[in-house]
């Protein structure tokens, strides 16, 4: 696994680690029976937290699914109530946020997919005295609407590694399908693999939570353009629908993703998909919870208000044996 993160993500999880044991009380349940067995010792002894998550996920993505594993693995460590809401609109996301400040939630975690829409009413939540917490899109813009901190990675930097590992393979069309319009992430990670290709990089916009759609509109491209050896995929979802629309486009085309689930790491194990980007969704979801559960008990913040990395890392079929397991469980 190649990665591109930052060293001070690992000092960061080693203190979060460190204070975390340090709170923990005797008499809250152990985490490991409310959890499946994934560990975390003792619930914490503190006051009781309602921390609410609100993304811009739609139906059917199953990286959120990743994140709230996380979020309620903290949340179950940290006697948190964890209360989890999406719309892929933004106006339904502000909405959403704007029912949690009614509910006088302790701690807000929010993505910023479609920023501009979010911030009237994350000044709302500043004003209310509420604390936020920004993860996976949108981190340029988590500390002018007055987050804590963001919690990702820097898109922008994932799609230039894209690009090279492009590069190194030998690749020279390349077809970068957007599955949700106006995302900044998602156009910041196409815009980053044009910046570090040195062939041609074509966006293609679809439905994403229009699968059968999708998979149509990206054949008909690889039917018309029969130069495109490669397709980036910018969400797990995605990418299993790529490598069908590739099999009955009869394409050569090598098939990558962004995002890691247990799907890739199949397709990964079967060489359908060449090599997926790990942003690792799980600890996005784990560390925001953490985060505000530190800044409420202790006036924590972590990563010093910068934005703490959680990727880019490049996987391939050789990491497969170590990442089974863990997607197989729907913590990777």
């Amino acid at each position: 696994m190649r990665t591109a993160r930052s060293a001070r993500t690992a000092a960061t999880l080693m203190a979060v680690v460190a204070l975390a044991a340090g709170c923990s009380g005797s008499g809250g349940k152990s985490s490991e029976d409310r959890s499946g067995g994934q560990g975390g010792g003792k619930a914490a002894g503190t006051p009781r937290l309602k921390i609410a998550m609100v993304t811009h996920s739609g139906e059917g993505d199953t990286f959120w699914d990743i994140v709230q594993s996380g979020a309620k693995q903290a949340a179950a460590k940290d006697n948190v109530q964890f209360l989890y809401s999406n719309d892929k609109e933004a106006k339904g996301q502000a909405e959403l946020v704007q029912s949690a400040i009614d509910k006088k939630v302790d701690g807000i975690v929010v993505t910023l997919a479609k920023p501009e829409a979010m911030k009237a009413v994350l000044a709302k939540a500043k004003a209310a005295g509420i604390p936020v917490v920004t993860i996976n899109s949108g981190g340029e813009f988590s500390q002018k609407f007055g987050a804590l901190t963001h919690i990702g990675q820097d898109e922008s930097v994932a799609g230039e590694a894209v690009g090279t590992e492009l590069g190194k393979r030998g690749k020279k069309k390349v077809l970068c399908v957007i599955h949700e319009q106006g995302n900044v992430s998602l156009e910041q990670r196409c815009a980053g693999v044009r910046k570090t290709f040195k062939g041609t990089v074509e966006n293609l916009n679809v439905e994403g939570t229009d699968a059968p759609s999708s998979q149509s509109s990206i054949e008909a491209k690889l039917q018309a353009a029969k130069d495109i050896d490669a397709v980036v995929a910018l969400g797990a979802p995605i990418a299993d629908l790529a490598v069908k629309a590739r099999q009955d486009a009869h394409s050569g085309a090598e098939v990558d993703t962004f995002d890691l689930n247990a799907a890739v790491v199949k397709s990964l194990k079967a060489k359908d998909v060449g090599f997926a980007v790990d942003q690792q969704p799980y600890l996005q979801g784990y560390l925001a919870v953490d985060e505000l559960w530190l800044y409420r008990t202790n006036a924590n913040v972590i990563g010093g208000g910068k934005p703490v990395l959680t990727g880019p890392a490049i996987v391939t079929e050789k990491d497969v044996p170590k990442l089974e397991k863990y997607t197989a469980r729907g913590t990777r």
